[in-house]
C-alpha cells in the first residue's frame, strides 16, 4: 500500500469521510454492475449557476477520493431533469413575456428565449456542460427528456405501476389533505397542448401499464405510462431514478434533507438499494437570501471566472460544504490568495498533510505549482494606485519586484493580473473613499516618505523604535527594493509616531492612500509599486489629491 492511500484511509478531510463511508457499501462484495455510480441532478429551471457547478465539483471530489483508497471502477452521471413542467417564467432571460404562453410545458419543449438552441432546456443544459467540460470533468451527461423517451426508464416505469399503492402510501404520508386528494405519482403530458398535466388519476391499469385522466375540458385521455408520455413527480422522481440507473451516491443541498426517506423508501419498493447520501448547506447572496436560479441573485458561473481563476472557486467550494456561506464578488480576492497560499505549501508537504489539502481534492492529486509572485489581493491595490485599465500596464511593477516573471513563464499571474485589473475596475474603483490624515497621522506619513527616499532616515527609525522596546539586535541593511526591510521601516515608523495599536497606523495607510479599509501588508506593496513612487503617493495623500 502506497503512503499516499494509507494516509487517505484515516484521513479527515471529508471528501474521503465520504469515500470511506461509500466504500463500506461494498466491504463484503464489490457491486454486481461492476462501477460505482456517482450522480448529481440539475434542474433547469433556469440559467446554470455557482452552486449547480458546486455541487458537481464536491460530488467529483468524493470520487477521487474513493478512487485512491479503492480499485472499484467510477462512473459520474450528471442528469438534468428538463422534462419538468415549466412552472414560471425566469427572471433573467430576454422577452419573458414571450414565454407565458408556454407555461407547464417541458422545458425541452419550451422556446430557447436566447434563440441559440432548439429549447430554453436545451439553452440551460448547453450552459451547463460547457461550463462543466471548462472544467475538464468527467461525466456523462443525461436528459430526462431521452431518459423517459427512448425507453431506459420504462421498466421501473412499468414496476412503479405494479407498486403504485405503495408508493402512493409513502407520497400521501407528507401531504397535506387537500393535496391528498388529487395527487398522483405520475404526471401524463398532455397529447395536445403538450403540458405536464397535474390531474388526480382515475385508474392505474396494470394489466397494460397505462394511466386513465381527465384533462382541464373533462376530456378523458389513456396513456401508456412508458415511452415519455408520463412522467414521475419529482419526489418519486428522485426514489425511481436511484433504481432505474442502480445509483450509489448523490449528494444536495439541505432543502432536500427532509425528503431523503421519501426517496430512500420508494427506491426500495421499486427494488433496489437507495444510495449513500451527503447534505451540503446551501449558498447565500449579499443580503443572506438563497442563491436562486430564476431569480439570478448571487454569482453567476461567468462572473467569477471574469474575475477569479476556475481553481480558486473550487477551492471555495472545498471549504466547509455543511456551512452556509455568502456567495458574492467580495469573496473572491480570499479564495484566490488562500488557493495558491496552499499550492505552495503543498510542494512541501508529506503524503499525511497532503490528503488533507484542499488542492489535493481540487486536482485530484496532480497538483501544479503556483507562479503566483504577487497575492492577487496586492495586484488589486497595485491596480488601484496605478489606476490600471489594462493588465500591461502592471507587468512594469511586476517585473521590478520579480526579474524573473513574465507573461509567457508566469501564465497564473498574468492572468490574474488581468482579473485584478478588471476586479478593481467594476467594484474598488467605484467604492474608494479617501480621507485627510488626523495631526498624528501627517506626521508619520511624512516621516515615512522622508525613509523610503533616505537610508540614514530609514535606519534612524528602525533604531529609536528598537530602543525604546529595549531590543539591541543590528540594523539590517538599507534596501528598497526588498519588502522586509520596507515592512520593518513601515513599523518602526509606527512605533516611533505613539501608535500603541499599529493597526490603527496600517488602517491610516490604507484609508488616505488607497482609499480602503483594509490593504495588503505595505512593505510588499511598496516594493512591489516602487519606493520611489511610494513616497510621491505619500505626498499626494498629503496634499488631498487622492481623493
Amino acid at each position: 500500500m502506497s503512503d499516499l492511500r494509507d494516509a487517505a484511509l484515516t484521513s479527515k478531510a471529508w471528501p474521503f469521510e465520504e469515500a470511506r463511508r461509500l466504500l463500506k457499501r461494498y466491504e463484503k462484495q464489490p457491486p454486481e454492475k461492476g462501477y460505482v455510480l456517482f450522480e448529481t441532478g440539475y434542474g433547469p429551471s433556469g440559467l446554470p449557476h455557482i452552486g449547480t457547478f458546486g455541487e458537481v465539483a464536491r460530488t467529483t471530489m468524493i470520487r477521487r477520493a474513493f478512487e485512491e483508497i479503492s480499485d472499484i471502477p467510477t462512473r459520474l452521471i450528471c442528469f438534468s431533469d428538463d422534462l419538468d413542467g415549466m412552472r414560471k417564467v425566469p427572471e433573467n432571460v430576454p422577452n419573458p413575456e414571450a414565454l407565458a404562453e408556454h407555461l407547464q410545458k417541458p422545458l425541452t419543449s419550451v422556446p430557447d428565449p436566447f434563440g441559440e438552441f432548439d429549447s430554453f432546456g436545451g439553452h440551460n443544459n448547453a450552459m451547463l456542460r460547457r461550463f462543466l467540460d471548462t472544467f475538464g470533468f468527467d461525466y456523462e451527461f443525461y436528459s430526462a427528456t431521452e431518459f423517459y423517451g427512448s425507453g431506459q426508464f420504462d421498466e421501473v416505469l412499468r414496476r412503479a405501476v405494479d407498486k403504485y399503492d405503495e408508493i402512493m402510501a409513502v407520497m400521501l404520508k407528507s401531504l397535506r389533505e387537500e393535496r391528498r386528494q388529487t395527487y398522483s405519482i405520475f404526471l401524463p403530458i398532455h397529447p395536445e397542448t403538450g403540458r405536464v398535466m397535474y390531474v388526480p388519476m382515475k385508474s392505474v391499469n396494470r394489466d397494460d401499464y397505462t394511466i386513465s385522466f381527465d384533462d382541464e375540458d373533462g376530456r378523458e385521455w389513456t396513456l401508456p405510462v412508458t415511452g415519455g408520455n408520463v412522467k414521475l413527480q419529482w419526489k418519486p422522481d428522485f426514489g425511481a431514478r436511484w433504481a432505474a440507473l442502480g445509483v450509489d451516491f448523490e449528494m444536495y443541498g439541505k432543502d432536500h434533507s427532509t425528503n431523503t426517506p421519501i426517496y430512500d423508501n420508494i427506491c426500495r419498493i421499486l427494488g433496489q438499494r437507495p444510495p449513500e447520501h451527503f447534505t451540503y448547506e446551501l449558498f447565500l447572496d449579499e443580503n443572506g437570501e438563497k442563491i436562486s436560479k430564476s431569480k439570478g441573485n448571487g454569482l453567476s458561473i461567468d462572473e467569477w471566472l471574469t474575475y477569479a481563476s476556475a481553481e480558486s472557486l473550487s477551492y471555495f467550494m472545498y471549504q466547509k460544504p455543511k456551512t452556509a456561506k455568502r456567495m458574492y464578488f467580495d469573496v473572491i480576492p480570499k479564495a484566490m490568495d488562500e488557493y495558491h497560499q496552499q499550492l505552495r505549501a503543498y510542494a512541501g508537504q508529506d503524503a499525511k498533510a497532503r490528503v488533507n489539502n484542499p488542492v489535493w481534492h481540487i486536482h485530484g492529486g496532480d497538483v501544479p505549482q503556483s507562479q503566483m509572485v504577487v497575492p492577487y489581493s496586492m495586484l488589486l491595490n497595485l491596480a488601484s494606485v496605478a489606476g490600471a485599465e489594462q493588465k500591461d500596464q502592471l507587468w512594469g511593477y511586476i517585473q521590478r519586484y520579480a526579474p524573473e516573471a513574465s507573461a509567457e513563464t508566469h501564465a497564473d499571474l498574468d492572468a490574474a493580473a488581468g482579473y485584478a485589473v478588471r476586479y478593481y475596475n467594476d467594484f474598488v474603483k467605484p467604492s474608494k473613499v479617501f480621507r485627510a490624515p488626523t495631526d498624528q497621522e501627517r506626521a508619520a506619513l511624512a516621516d515615512l516618505a522622508t525613509a523610503f527616499q533616505d537610508a540614514d532616515a530609514a535606519l534612524d527609525q528602525i533604531a529609536r523604535k528598537n530602543a525604546a522596546m529595549g531590543n539591541d539586535d543590528p540594523l539590517p541593511e538599507a534596501d528598497f527594493t526588498d519588502g522586509d526591510f520596507l515592512q520593518s521601516v513601515v513599523f518602526a515608523v509606527g512605533k516611533n509616531h505613539g501608535f500603541e495599536n499599529l493597526r490603527d497606523w496600517f488602517k491610516a495607510l490604507y484609508e488616505v492612500l488607497l482609499g480602503a479599509s483594509q490593504g495588503p501588508r505595505f512593505g510588499s506593496f511598496a516594493a512591489l509599486y516602487g519606493a520611489p513612487e511610494t513616497v510621491q503617493l505619500i505626498k499626494d495623500g498629503l496634499d488631498g489629491k487622492l481623493g
